[in-house]
């Protein structure tokens, strides 16, 4: 089974979704499938369709939250001995050569990127580019626009 890394804080936002799901959302929904069932004739039931339609998200996200902490790898950056050099997990201040815009990046698992609050998925070409990388080296990055040049400013955990 193939093991897909994570950081503990986004197992833990994960535990948190599962544990949401299944005690608000689960019961919620089940009350709205009830509630539309005593209304009548289910073939004409709006309500009714719309609760098993959600229903059948929650019950998907549920296994899909399920399946993605079963096969996570958490990584703890406190244990990780990387010797400067840029891992999973790592803050990195990068420099666009180009435009000379400095860019603050940490890199994470794919369920926990989020570019707009500066985390990238360690399958990004940049993330990828990085990886194994010190402070002060140049790394070209292939993007889709081209060839991206940055300068590793700063490395942190």
């Amino acid at each position: 089974m193939q093991k897909f890394p994570m950081t503990p804080n986004g197992a833990k936002l994960l535990q948190e979704e599962l544990a949401r799901l299944k005690s608000i959302e689960r019961p919620r929904v089940i009350q709205a499938i009830a509630e539309a069932r005593s209304h009548g004739d289910l073939s004409e039931n709006a309500e009714y369709d719309a609760a098993k339609e959600k229903q059948g998200f929650v019950e998907g996200r549920i296994g899909e939250i399920e399946s993605k902490l079963s096969q996570a790898q958490i990584i703890d950056l406190s244990t990780v001995d990387s010797d400067g050099k840029i891992v999973f997990g790592a803050t990195i201040a990068i420099l666009d050569l180009e435009s000379d815009d400095e860019i603050s990046y940490q890199i994470v698992g794919d369920d926990e990127a989020d570019v707009k609050v500066g985390k990238i998925s360690v399958n990004t070409p940049v993330a990828r580019s990085l990886i194994g990388k010190r402070c002060g080296d140049v790394v070209e990055v292939r993007v889709p626009s081209g060839v991206k040049e940055y300068e590793i400013m700063a490395v942190s955990f």
